[in-house]
């Protein structure tokens, strides 16, 4: 088995149990390639790096049977980048706080590595969505898992923007910003702008203004085989959208327009995962004495 180590700044403290992940990865006589982020974390870090091989990240990756991904939600959303359209099964290995992707805990590594050696783990597919646009746009990385987003660049008044639905009108929000989430970027920066969470097998996108000058618009759910299309209006020149936690400045002139992409982002998930359990304890839902 061949399987690729991902991760972005390490931090210090959770060199042991990389070290513990390394350890037994080696003694399942797994073939280990790390990506050049992680191998260069590791040495500024002065973890021991001999005999370990890297990959260019521009480099394919096909060969891999699976990605490890080392550090939290961020993390993961670099890896479903890395991976592409390969499809490769990326399993989360949670060194960050919330962890609502990246779901193995440092204590599990050992149990999730035997799992996965063994066979014992399901495969969740999660929909990505697409941006289209009449220029080159995030060099040529344009999908994600989260969510895009259209935002005011700085502290200047709110921007306008108009939104379609396969062409057809559906509203012009003025806000500060507009997002188009995924189910799996439900949990995220839509839901802190107050929208609904989604579950993962969902076919939907929510599109949540970011705070609405007018308070009686709120998100709405739309299938996600249609195409949203936007134009933008405001007082500034240049408007920052982003992908995920890439971004980048444009100007109104620019055409946009999101849809589901063609392929998915696979993740590998053990038995003893429950994506309503992780809501539970990542929310703090049911924290009240009554319970």
């Amino acid at each position: 088995m061949k399987i690729t180590l991902h991760g972005i700044g390490v931090q210090k403290e959770f060199l042991p149990q990389i070290g513990f992940l390394f350890k037994v990865l080696r003694e399942k006589n797994v073939d280990i390639n790390l990506t050049e982020s992680l191998l260069k974390s590791l040495k500024k870090n002065g973890f021991p790096t001999k005999g370990l091989q890297s990959i260019n990240q521009n480099d394919t990756i096909k060969d891999s049977d699976f990605v490890i991904s080392i550090g939290g939600d961020g993390t993961l959303l670099d890896s479903v980048c890395l991976v592409g359209e390969n499809e490769i099964p990326i399993l989360g290995v949670n060194t960050g706080r919330l962890g609502f992707l990246a779901t193995v805990a440092k204590e599990n590594i050992e149990n999730s590595i035997g799992e996965l050696i063994s066979g014992s783990y399901s495969i969740e597919s999660r929909s990505l969505l697409k941006l289209e646009s009449d220029i080159p746009l995030f060099n040529g990385l344009n999908f994600g898992l989260n969510e895009f987003t259209i935002h005011k660049r700085d502290t200047s008044s709110m921007i306008t923007v108009h939104t379609y639905i396969n062409d057809l009108y559906l509203n012009s929000y003025w806000a500060d910003g507009l997002i188009v989430a995924t189910p799996t970027g439900s949990t995220g920066y839509s839901l802190s702008c107050g929208g609904p969470l989604i579950t993962p097998g969902a076919r939907n996108f929510v599109i949540t203004p970011v705070s609405p000058h007018n308070l009686n618009v709120r998100p709405i759910i739309v299938s996600d085989d249609n195409e949203i299309s936007f134009k933008i209006e405001g007082r500034s020149e240049k408007f920052l959208i982003s992908l995920d936690s890439r971004s980048t400045p444009i100007d109104a002139s620019v055409k946009l327009k999101v849809k589901k992409a063609e392929f998915s982002a696979k993740l590998v998930k053990f038995a003893s995962y429950s994506y309503f359990d992780t809501l539970r304890q990542k929310l703090n839902w049911g924290f009240d004495m009554r319970n």
